[in-house]
């Protein structure tokens, strides 16, 4: 599974983009952006993963027109939705793919990206593979995934927080996105799977919401962590009023200010 998200819920998608995407993934889509603008001045990418489409929109907004951008998801609704937000853009390829079974032939590609979505994929080996066997040699992938929860205040706060609900069966989603914060781990799959000239960054960035509130309200109605709580009889609305109490003790209530950190990784295909 490449994507959290198993339908197309676009009231839920509606709300990640809106309160999670300006606080958590934006900061990271602009960077991974810069970081590959360089390496690509024309050829093709393949971004895997794309969600709700804020790394491709700012991948088409920021690579030049001669770069060609085929952006992927397992999920048709994520797709869809991604397609929707940036209906009129030109210059993206969509493809529903799995990032370890993509369907492109060997070599297709000069660079692969994937913003926060390896930590969902079971077989990680496999994905590795794929990534390689798709790229050009000497060809790039850049990636980045949450470093560990202790390092992002946020998650702790709202996994903690809705245990609290449910303290015979506390739902584990928030345990996922940071599951794979392992840079021996990334060290093993890149390299035995044809990369090299790694490079591996703990990047930390500010989290920054325009209330407490509205970021919960994303973690918890814009999340798949809304399944797990409705599943158990839950009502999201007072866990969004805990979860927005809990952030503005940690991080003010207007503005929310906090911390965050994720694992942010480079790599050439061998040759």
């Amino acid at each position: 599974m490449n994507t959290p998200f198993e339908h197309d819920y676009a009231p839920v998608c509606d709300l990640y983009e809106r309160h999670l995407g300006p606080a958590l993934f934006e900061p990271y889509a602009i960077d991974l952006v810069r970081g590959v603008a360089t390496d690509c001045l024309a050829g093709s990418i393949l971004e895997m993963a794309c969600g709700t489409g804020i790394l491709t929109q700012q991948l088409r907004a920021h690579l030049k027109p001669t770069v060609s951008l085929t952006a992927t998801d397992i999920n048709p609704g994520m797709l869809a939705y991604a397609q929707r937000k940036l209906v009129g853009v030109e210059g993206i390829v969509w493809r529903q793919a799995d990032i370890a079974d993509l369907p492109f032939p060997d070599a297709s590609f000069d660079v692969a990206v994937c913003q926060f979505g390896l930590m969902f994929v079971s077989d990680k080996d496999r994905a590795f593979r794929e990534m390689r066997r798709v790229l050009v040699k000497n060809g790039v992938l850049a990636f980045s995934v949450w470093d560990r929860m202790e390092h992002n205040p946020y998650s702790v706060a709202v996994h903690d927080t809705v245990a609290e609900f449910f303290p015979d069966n506390p739902p584990q989603f928030f345990k996922a996105p940071f599951s794979f914060a392992d840079v021996t781990g990334l060290r093993r799959l890149l390299t035995v799977n044809g990369f090299d000239q790694l490079k591996i960054q703990a990047i930390s960035k500010a989290c920054v919401s325009s209330t407490a509130r509205a970021l919960a309200i994303g973690m918890i109605e814009g999340a798949p962590i809304l399944a797990e709580i409705q599943a158990r009889g839950g009502s999201s609305g007072p866990i969004v009023d805990a979860v927005a109490n809990v952030f503005a003790r940690i991080g003010g209530m207007t503005p929310f200010r906090s911390t965050m950190q994720a694992l942010v990784v480079t790599a050439r295909a061998k040759d």
